[in-house]
């Protein structure tokens, strides 16, 4: 069964900084019509750091959620840049801590209803302590959790971000 719907025409409805929003004229599978909303986002990078049995965790306000969320160091890509490159720079602004590699675990697709924003996932390896170096406006802490308190967490519903989640589950039958 042909499952692909074709794009007739794209309209961009906003244009912004992070995002870009889309009301597509579009036809499904059996020919009917349809419109389909899309935002577009060039992607984000993450990386799980774990030294000694305890996860790296930052903690970070979240405007549209309105409340700080605990998560792994992460951030949007910028126009061409490698998603593995990302994730290291992301560690060192946001901790200070830098990995001399990263493995990649997972390209996770967050939204796939109506975003096309892809979320590489990294592992961090070989880390060593540098300078952090937050970006202009950007306000975070950064601190080691153990591991069982990280899953623990997870389990409670104490752990919300969805990024975080899956790099842990991971981790935690990968090792």
């Amino acid at each position: 069964m042909d499952l692909e719907e074709r794009t007739v025409q794209e309209h961009v409805v906003f244009e912004g900084k992070i995002i870009r929003v889309r009301r597509d004229e579009a036809v499904l599978p059996d020919g009917r019509p349809c419109f389909r909303e899309v935002v577009e986002h060039r992607g984000g990078a993450c990386v799980l750091c774990v030294c000694e049995g305890s996860v790296l965790l930052v903690k970070q306000f979240r405007y549209p959620y309105g409340e700080t969320v605990l998560e792994i160091p992460a951030g949007k890509l910028e126009a061409g840049e490698d998603p593995k490159a990302a994730a290291l720079r992301e560690l060192g602004e946001e901790t200070g801590l830098v990995a001399e590699d990263a493995e990649l675990l997972y390209v996770m697709y967050p939204t796939p209803g109506y975003c096309n924003e892809k979320i590489y996932i990294y592992e961090a390896k070989r880390v060593t302590k540098g300078l952090r170096h937050l970006d202009e406006g950007e306000f975070l802490d950064a601190e080691f959790v153990p591991l069982e308190e990280a899953y623990a967490m997870l389990e409670n519903g104490g752990l919300h971000d969805a990024k975080t989640a899956v790099a842990l589950l991971l981790y935690r039958t990968r090792h």
